[in-house]
């Protein structure tokens, strides 16, 4: 696995080259701390996106705030609960309206 400055740092990268803005919003602990994605949608709204593990025990991506976008604020709150439970976590904010995943990894 990735350690999570790298992957934090290839998500910037590779929201740059989309021509997607990205900014690094809490910087975690190097070597293991959870990340999270913040993907303003540009409308009010905004999905947050949680590192987890699918069926197979593959890396995936999932909704943390649900299925659907939620206010900003709603989607601000989650990411406080969450740094409350764990302060070792990164959290990267992307704008971007399609709510795509920077480097296109499989959102469950």
């Amino acid at each position: 696995m990735l350690k999570a400055k790298l992957l934090v740092q290839a998500c910037l990268r590779a929201s740059a080259a989309a021509g997607r803005a990205a900014t690094l919003l809490r910087r975690g602990y190097e070597d293991a701390g959870a990340i999270l994605i913040r993907l303003d949608l540009l409308d009010g709204t905004a999905v947050v996106l949680t590192q987890t593990r699918d069926a197979e025990g593959e890396a995936a991506w999932m909704r943390g705030t649900g299925a659907n976008p939620v206010p900003s604020a709603e989607a601000d709150a989650y990411i406080d609960r969450q740094v409350a439970r764990d302060p070792d976590l990164w959290v990267v904010e992307v704008e971007d309206r399609a709510g795509r995943h920077p480097l296109g990894e499989r959102i469950l």
